[in-house]
């Protein structure tokens, strides 16, 4: 029986580096995008109980996309741009010291090169994903949006079926305790990691609390533009910054939350700053 349960917590551990590995060893080719689907759903973006500019907590509405199971990866990054900007050099981490500017540039001759219709996340979509899209279960209320979508809200009553979420909202992308999903300020040692690490959310996405903050398509508003019922917002048609999601390796615990969002002027560049990508098919 030891031996058993020896097996299965080995298991457990080894799960997130053997998906990793995995990637790796079928074959992939770099720049063969490894992609999840996204079922499309209605679901509550935002939470009223947190920082302004993630309120009002909202329904929207997303069709099925497909997003990188991965953050772009300083080789795919080299093979389409021909060099790298990181700071920490890893073929196989996330890119960083990469502008939204650059982003666009990457993924036009990407596109060009593969004939892919390959883009930026917008945050709704973002935000979507990182929770588990259709496969979400929250232990949340909120004061002024009825329950519904596919967030599937429960009582906290103490049932055997409380999912493996934060109570408060203060939630990180498929687990409760970020330090399962997320490199973060504490267990980082000041540095990017490798993609697909750690352990990956409900629909299979990994790094999507921690490692890098990721650029979207939205400008930046400081609350959300969007209200009850918008299909596929697409943010602000105007402004100076654009949405980052998802915090990094630098931030704490409270700043990678799935609802946690950044402004960043488009030019800039940072070492905890890169991307992942989305397409529509």
């Amino acid at each position: 029986m030891k031996c058993v349960l020896s097996s299965l917590l080995m298991l457990c551990f080894l799960q997130p580096a053997m998906a990793q590995r995995k990637y790796y060893s079928t074959g992939n080719k770099p720049l063969d995008i490894y992609m999840s689907k996204v079922v499309g759903g209605t679901y509550t973006l935002g939470n009223d109980d947190e920082a302004t500019d993630r309120r009002p907590a909202h329904n929207v509405t997303l069709k099925d996309f497909y997003i990188g199971t991965y953050e772009v990866t300083q080789e795919q990054w080299k093979l389409i741009m021909g060099s790298n900007p990181s700071s920490y050099i890893c073929d196989e981490c996330p890119v960083t010291n990469v502008s939204y500017n650059d982003a666009l540039a990457f993924i036009s001759k990407l596109n060009a090169k593969t004939g892919k219709s390959y883009r930026l996340p917008t945050e709704a979509e973002w935000e979507y994903a990182a929770r588990g899209g259709s496969k979400e279960v929250l232990v949340r209320s909120y004061k002024n949006v009825a329950p519904g979508g596919v967030n599937n809200f429960l009582a906290p009553n103490g049932s055997r079926n409380v999912p493996d979420k934060e109570i408060t909202g203060k939630k990180y992308s498929g687990k409760k305790l970020p330090q399962d999903v997320a490199w973060f300020e504490r267990n980082s040692h000041d540095r990017i990691h490798p993609i697909g690490k750690k352990k990956p959310n409900e629909i299979g996405v990994f790094d999507m609390s921690g490692n890098v903050e990721e650029w979207c398509a939205d400008f930046y508003a400081t609350d959300y533009g969007s209200r009850n019922g918008i299909t596929d917002p697409q943010g602000p048609s105007t402004g100076r910054s654009r949405v980052v999601r998802g915090g990094s390796w630098a931030n704490t615990a409270t700043e990678i939350v799935v609802t946690r969002r950044a402004a960043y002027l488009p030019d800039t560049r940072t070492n905890s700053l890169g991307f992942r990508l989305v397409s529509d098919k």
